[in-house]
């Protein structure tokens, strides 16, 4: 089958023009993939679980019996090594795991006020 002539321009504009609706769909106008949206709803609720958790793990450092000593080693670590002092601490093990999460340590970490005394350290949560 031929084509006519005078169709040709109007089919050569709508290939053009479905070209740079999809590139500026996605590079300016937000569209996603599918796993692009699967992996940041997933991130999103990562990091919801995480703050959600927050309060236990300030709790669980609250009843900790050795909280005095614990919080002087966090304070005593370097900023780089807090995080690992308060994994250590057991403050970032959630009731019913076995391990500790970084992303949790680092969120309790920041409630944490290592300034303050001891005892409110913990409270401010």
């Amino acid at each position: 089958m031929t084509t006519p002539e005078w169709l040709k321009p109007g089919i050569y504009g709508a290939l053009i023009g479905a070209a740079a609706l999809g590139i500026i769909g996605f590079t300016w106008g937000g569209w996603v993939t599918d796993g692009t949206s699967q992996e940041r709803a997933e991130e999103l609720a990562a990091s919801e679980l995480t703050t959600a958790m927050v309060p236990v793990c300030l709790e669980q450092a609250r009843r900790d019996p050795q909280l005095r000593s614990k919080l002087e080693t966090v304070r005593a670590a370097s900023s780089y090594r807090q995080r690992d002092a308060v994994m250590d601490a057991g403050w970032a093990t959630m009731p019913g795991t076995e391990s500790p999460d970084r992303d949790l340590a680092k969120a309790c970490l920041a409630e944490l006020d290592l300034s303050a005394p001891t005892t409110a350290a913990v409270d401010n949560g």
